[in-house]
């Protein structure tokens, strides 16, 4: 998947160079771990990064895939990525995809990354006949929330997340 050059010239600054989004491969798993571990500290919650390299090969290689990985590359360096997996939706019918993280590196972000891979991800929904593309986004990151409003994402204000992880899945589990 090749996406538009994002360029923009100036006396001061060399061209940027020709953005590229293609889907990750094994030996991307290493460049996924540090976006995952840099977008925990971004968003002040690495006390919850668990992600091994071990773990992402298994689920996002391995014989039952659990996510996807796109990732955004300027030349030939890593800037960003987006993790996405497949949900349905029973009140429209159709499939859904969730987007779980979108994350661009600090010195690469308004160069028009996030809203490409966005833009990537909303295409493979179309492609696959997806009803929705979702995503969560913390309410303190207004540059995202400003970002998605732009794109003509709606919040969702009636809904509210719900978790159960970790001792509390386990008690769940053996309530069943």
């Amino acid at each position: 998947m090749a996406v538009p050059a994002m360029s923009s010239m100036s006396a001061k600054k060399a061209p940027i160079p020709p953005l590229k989004i293609s889907r990750a491969k094994k030996s991307d798993i290493p460049t996924i771990r540090d976006f995952i571990r840099r977008l925990a500290e971004y968003e002040k919650l690495s006390h919850e990064m668990k992600a091994t390299q071990s773990l992402l090969r298994e689920h996002l290689f391995g014989s039952k895939r659990a996510a996807e990985v796109i990732i955004a590359k300027l030349g030939k360096k890593p800037v960003g990525f987006a993790l996405f997996f497949t949900t349905f939706s029973t009140f429209v019918g159709r499939p859904g995809i969730w987007l779980e993280d979108l994350f661009v590196l600090p010195d690469n972000r308004r160069q028009g990354v996030g809203r490409a891979l966005l833009r990537v991800v909303a295409q493979i929904a179309v492609q696959r006949k997806c009803g929705r593309l979702e995503w969560s986004v913390l309410d303190w990151n207004q540059p995202a929330i400003r970002l998605y409003r732009k794109l003509g994402a709606k919040a969702m204000d009636q809904w509210t997340i719900q978790r159960v992880t970790g001792p509390a899945l386990r008690r769940l589990a053996k309530k069943i």
